[in-house]
């Protein structure tokens, strides 16, 4: 008579290595966006900017042009530019400026933007205090709204050697369809629609 104990607990210590191996990429696929978007927020890596409650309030007598890009998903009904497409500013000096959403669809939508900066190494320096791109935006059919951007640029770009001699950077938005806030207006309406035919 032939023992298989042995290889029964060698084939179940081998499928519970197998399952946490699993269980442990499953894991690491759902902290991997989490993670790679605190890397950026971190260093600044592909142009991503900084976010600040206010400038440091050293200012150079240096300026920088700032270029303003605007786009929008296909799926998205919008018009969506910038109101000026450049200023010229201090280092370290606070500017507002505003980019102008219009809905010219038919129907009300939600959209959310993503941005960068380039040169891409400008992403670090580049600090946003106020920005609609903190929060998803909702336009009704037809309405147009100018929504503000105030920022200013880190006196620390003046030491950088890589960005010593940047007289220019350029901040770019895509505005995409916010497909979490339609779910929960879809949502809200159900429950609008089931209360009012109790």
């Amino acid at each position: 008579m032939v023992d298989t104990a042995v290889p029964v607990r060698k084939q179940v210590r081998v499928a519970l290595i197998c399952c946490g191996v699993f269980i442990g990429m499953l894991a690491m696929s759902y902290a991997a966006v989490p993670l790679y978007d605190l890397f950026c927020r971190v260093t600044g890596y592909g142009g991503t900017t900084q976010r600040a409650q206010d400038t440091s309030g050293k200012v150079l007598d240096r300026t920088i042009t700032v270029r303003f890009d605007a786009n929008t998903h296909t799926d998205l009904s919008w018009d969506f530019q910038p109101v000026q497409r450049a200023v010229e500013i201090k280092i370290g000096e606070k500017s507002q400026i505003f980019y102008r959403a219009t809905n010219v669809g038919s129907l009300e939508t939600w959209g959310t933007a993503s941005f960068n900066v380039s040169p891409p190494q400008a992403g670090v320096y580049f600090n946003k205090i106020e920005c609609f791109c903190f929060t998803e935006q909702h336009l009704a059919a037809g309405q147009s709204v100018d929504m503000p951007v105030i920022f200013f640029i880190d006196p620390d770009i003046a030491d950088d050697p890589l960005l010593k001699n940047a007289d220019t950077i350029t901040l770019s938005y895509t505005f995409f369809v916010d497909e979490d806030a339609l779910d929960r207006d879809a949502e809200q309406a159900n429950l609008e629609t089931t209360d009012t035919a109790l």
